[in-house]
């Protein structure tokens, strides 16, 4: 029996059609370099993604590998509960509060983005509550957001396929619109009228629903699994001014953007975004290992704090939360980060990506938006440009390129909701083979046109 056969028969696959899994079975990666992995059976893709948006310094690291083993060997685990501690998670919370936008205080650690997001919500609950507010309860999250897989994380996304077959949004979550003029009526706005027009939105919701039911909002700066939408300028410091006008809480979820993807530390320093709680995870540890991170900033822990008085012990937490190897990882992932200039070298490949994509994507027939910003890109696609017009269903498009660029030896991803494909390389990423990535997506463009007879 195959790996691959005994993937089929045992593995349940996450993000899967698990009837065609059991037929064709996974890619079995086996080892990885740079930006480059390897199958079972030898053969060497470029990963445009860095898998999913995360492996930020590439495959292989020595020394990232020997930071976690060397801390294996010391203290490979001890819980947090109770007071308990360890030295490198201390280390690792100055470390991010030093780093991070704002006047941040305090860093709840987890697992992973999704319950992070959960871990955000919980405290926006318990803030309110100490605050004697019972009824400051509702997030607000965007369409076309993702944040997570829980049960409140996956509320939050904005992409009704999370939805439909679990029973989800919960009732305490809402939705306004994404910042984006495609497939929209904003499609004729500038930017200072699209500004003002989501402003707008986002304040008659808050009073639709009652400004002393609205708890928080929460946004990614670049809504990156939702089509690598990159705001207008101005933005969030409108949204931050509705917020604020009404108290509600500004969750950045900087899961994707953090740790240099925007070319900068964190996308709220790019795009104004002034968060009262923060949400890392993916690039911390440039998925060596599982981490994910909330930070809390003054205003929201001067209220958790005083909520010992009335709740005493804060009841919630994870076996692994401030795991050792996890932090152990982090510091000497950021090491490598800032000692590599790795963030200043994501500006400059993003730079030269984004370049790329629209020398080869632009003027083709089939492809309606080219768009991104750091080391993030994505190429949209669409049945007719004039009048403009969807694939049906959608997903029929991009599916088929993104399945013959991996023939053609090049990993990239089919966006949910819309017909785009992705670009987010790790940042050791060359230019030489960001030309090889785009090369490819334009070849497996150029073939799937012409199976489908769409273009001459």
């Amino acid at each position: 029996m195959t790996i691959e056969d005994i993937d089929r028969q045992f593995v349940f696959h996450p993000f899967t059609n698990v009837r065609s899994h059991e037929q064709t079975g996974p890619l079995t990666v086996v080892s990885g370099a740079g930006s480059t992995i390897v199958d079972a059976s030898g053969r060497s893709y470029l990963d445009a993604m860095a898998g999913l948006w995360c492996v930020n310094v590439g495959y292989g690291n020595v020394e990232l590998a020997e930071a976690l083993g060397r801390q294996a060997k010391k203290l490979a685990y001890y819980h947090s509960f109770a007071s308990m501690g360890n030295e490198p998670v201390a280390e690792l919370a100055q470390r991010l509060i030093s780093m991070a936008p704002g006047s941040m205080s305090k860093v709840f650690f987890g697992n992973s983005g999704s319950d992070a997001n959960d871990t955000q919500v919980k405290m926006v609950w318990y803030y309110n509550n100490v605050l004697g507010r019972p009824e400051k309860k509702k997030i607000i999250s965007r369409d076309r957001g993702y944040h997570g897989v829980t049960v409140m994380a996956a509320s939050l996304c904005g992409l009704p396929g999370m939805h439909r077959a679990f029973d989800l949004p919960l009732s305490t979550v809402r939705h306004v619109r994404a910042p984006r003029r495609l497939w929209s009526d904003d499609a004729d706005l500038d930017d200072a009228q699209l500004v003002a027009a989501l402003a707008a939105d986002l304040e008659r919701t808050i009073l639709d629903e009652g400004p002393d039911t609205v708890a928080a909002f929460i946004a990614e700066p670049i809504q990156a699994a939702g089509g690598v939408i990159v705001p207008p300028p101005g933005y969030f410091p409108a949204i931050q001014e509705v917020l604020r006008r009404y108290d509600v809480l500004m969750i950045a979820d900087e899961v994707v953007c953090g740790f240099g993807r925007t070319g900068h530390t964190f996308g709220s320093d790019v795009f104004g975004i002034e968060p009262d709680l923060m949400t890392v995870a993916k690039g911390v540890t440039s998925a060596y290992i599982p981490l994910s991170a909330c930070l809390v900033s003054e205003k929201v822990w001067d209220v958790l704090r005083d909520g010992a008085d009335a709740f005493g012990v804060f009841q919630h937490g994870y076996t692994y939360s401030a795991h050792p190897l996890a932090a152990a990882t982090a510091i000497a992932n950021l090491n490598i980060i800032e000692d590599g200039k790795l963030t200043q070298q994501a500006a400059a490949r993003g730079e030269y990506l984004n370049s790329k994509l629209q020398q080869a994507f632009a003027q083709h027939p089939m492809v309606v938006d080219v768009r991104g910003f750091g080391l993030l890109g994505a190429v949209e696609f669409a049945a007719s440009r004039e009048p403009l017009t969807a694939f049906e269903p959608i997903g029929s498009f991009s599916g088929p390129i993104v399945a013959r660029m991996r023939e053609l030896g090049v990993i990239s991803r089919a966006l949910p909701n819309s017909d785009s494909i992705s670009f987010s390389p790790p940042f050791v990423v060359t230019e030489e083979e960001i030309d090889q990535m785009v090369a490819t997506a334009r070849q497996a463009l150029d073939d799937v046109c012409s199976a489908m007879h769409l273009v001459p």
